[in-house]
């Protein structure tokens, strides 16, 4: 079985919405305001790339990602690597040409159907929605969060506020940063 890994920049209080500057939410590109960059905050995502064999994503986010990171230095490692989107309404004329091999998956039985194939780790960026859906399906394993010494209030949230029954983590990895910044990676306990 495949593991599958969301990964996501999070306020304190469990804001993910437009860290990068989206437009539409007031709070946007908090990632970048206000935090010292420091590199060593970041070493998690280079690792994820050079770990992961596929990605999955949502619609929105596919949207928001496509276009840019095909072309950019930071994400190389993505370009050619298998992608699956969850949608039903994206079709084959929607996906984009210079991105690796690109799979539309239709339910989260499908996505469950992916992660019993053979291969190497599945990363999920962005895709709050997706994030909340597959969370509450169970069929994540692993988080990797980079905590940002923010409150956002308002927002979409990584967890949904879903009444179901308690799902225990267990903290494999976590490092403080001299800006504020915490990495927190957790595996699902089943």
């Amino acid at each position: 079985m495949r593991t599958l890994i969301s990964t996501a920049f999070v306020s304190l209080d469990g804001v993910v919405e437009a860290p990068g500057g989206e437009a539409g939410y007031r709070n946007a590109g908090w990632t970048f305001k206000d935090v010292e960059f420091l590199p060593e905050a970041f070493e998690i995502k280079g690792r994820e790339q050079q770990e992961a064999t596929a990605m999955l994503l949502g619609r929105v986010s596919y949207e928001a990602f496509s276009p840019v990171w095909p072309g950019m230095e930071d994400f190389a490692e993505y370009k050619d690597m298998p992608k699956y989107v969850v949608s039903t309404t994206l079709g084959d004329a929607d996906l984009v040409s210079d991105w690796g091999k690109t799979t539309i998956l239709r339910s989260l039985d499908e996505v469950a159907a992916l992660k019993e194939t053979e291969g190497g780790p599945i990363i999920m960026h962005g895709s709050a929605t997706l994030n909340r859906a597959l969370s509450d399906a169970g069929l994540i394993d692993r988080y990797h969060l980079l905590v940002f010494p923010v409150l956002l209030g308002a927002g979409k949230r990584l967890f949904s506020g879903t009444d179901k029954d308690r799902q225990n983590l267990k903290l494999i990895e976590h490092e403080a940063y001299a800006n504020g910044l915490q990495k927190n990676v957790f595996d699902v306990v089943r």
